[in-house]
């Protein structure tokens, strides 16, 4: 009997000392003192499924301002990198095949158009030289003998017939001198080139091969004696304008639709912290890639002074349209939860803190766009939302 009345007072001692403990829980995590109203005010009202109190200690790590509302400009970035217009890129090929003579052109070296950047022995350009000075001997010959039969038809040693013949035969001699020198001008000679080759009776076969267009070297492949080929690749000199170059950009699908061929933007360049390049928006892609789901976007990029570089790493910044005011909250106030949502920390005393979940829209200068779930003159969390997060997770946890 002195037995089971020691178990009976064991257990009620331990009863008690149970009872103690969960009452000091419950009063940690629901106030004495909270009022009817108060219960129906998630942020006055402290704990709760979303709410957090935080202790003096834990008050001076979190930082609390009001919301204020702030203007967003309706922009759209994205990443890229600099290349060059392939437009203004032109792969130099000599006309006619030949062996190189010489080259003129470094990598890196700027060309004027015209400019010769590399020289060819040319069987093409010899032939049709020694057809030039051919007919050029031709219609001598034939001018002279026209010359030599008019004088000895004005004494009826000749027929009018052989005159007639010998006038036919001048004017063959006249055409076929004409297509020679236009055969030899197509290599690149002009006139006083032609006349020269013609009074001198000497065929050169060296080719030379010029710039296109005004640029700067950008790939040699010439060396003397290759033996080269029209359109074969790799093409000799590759010479490229760089008074413009191309930024290519990789856009998201869901994004793509807000680009616009002639759209203007700003460019800006790990290489040049703190510069603007103007440029503009030369082409959309018409197809979205498979993998990614994304889009290329093409935007020329004016290049004056000749810096940019292919390769070099960009981004851009697109306006939409007039700035959009907005509540706006400091990027630390912002967290992104497990789940993906958004959330800031509202209070309504500085101690009790609720969580809120808010459709967010664009940063700026440190500031993130509240779309909705927050309204200005509102406290929230502009620092230690995070150690808000944190904290009710570890709550949560231990219910």
């Amino acid at each position: 009997m002195a037995l089971r009345t020691t178990n009976s007072r064991l257990s009620a001692a331990i009863a008690a000392a149970l009872f103690v403990v969960l009452l000091v829980v419950y009063l940690a995590w629901h106030p004495v003192g909270r009022s009817a109203g108060d219960a129906g005010n998630a942020d006055a009202a402290g704990p709760g499924p979303n709410g957090v109190d935080l202790s003096n200690s834990q008050l001076q790590s979190v930082k609390v301002a009001p919301v204020e509302e702030r203007d967003f400009p309706l922009e759209k970035e994205a990443v890229g990198s600099i290349d060059f217009n392939e437009y203004r890129v032109v792969q130099v090929f000599t006309p006619y095949q030949g062996r190189i003579i010489a080259a003129f052109a470094e990598v890196g070296e700027d060309v004027k158009k015209g400019q010769p950047l590399f020289t060819v022995d040319s069987p093409d350009l010899l032939q049709a030289e020694s057809t030039l000075i051919a007919a050029a001997g031709v219609l001598e010959l034939d001018r002279k003998n026209l010359d030599r039969l008019h004088d000895l038809y004005t004494t009826r040693a000749v027929s009018q017939r052989d005159v007639e013949q010998a006038t036919s035969d001048e004017q063959t001699a006249e055409g076929n001198l004409r297509a020679a020198r236009n055969a030899v001008r197509i290599f690149g000679k002009d006139d006083a080139d032609i006349d020269r080759i013609i009074a001198d009776r000497l065929a050169d076969p060296t080719l030379v091969v010029p710039s296109p267009i005004a640029g700067r070297i950008t790939e040699r492949n010439a060396a003397p004696g290759l033996f080269v080929q029209p359109g074969n690749a790799p093409a000799p000199i590759t010479v490229a304008d760089l008074d413009t170059m191309w930024m290519l950009a990789s856009v998201t699908e869901s994004d793509s639709t807000v680009f616009r061929v002639g759209q203007l933007m700003q460019v800006m360049l790990d290489a040049f912290p703190g510069r603007v390049f103007d440029g503009k928006i030369n082409y959309v892609g018409e197809s979205v890639d498979a993998t990614t789901r994304r889009v290329i976007v093409s935007s020329e990029i004016r290049n004056p002074q000749h810096e940019l570089r292919s390769g070099m790493f960009a981004h851009f910044v697109i306006s939409l349209g007039h700035p959009m005011r907005s509540p706006g909250v400091p990027v630390d106030g912002v967290v992104r939860e497990g789940d993906g949502t958004m959330t800031i920390w509202a209070t309504a005393d500085r101690r009790r803190f609720t969580r809120r979940t808010v459709q967010i829209g664009e940063e700026r200068d440190g500031y993130r766009q509240i779309l909705s779930g927050v309204q200005p003159g509102e406290l929230v969390a502009t620092e230690g939302a995070i150690l808000l997060s944190n904290e009710l997770a570890i709550a949560t946890t231990a219910q």
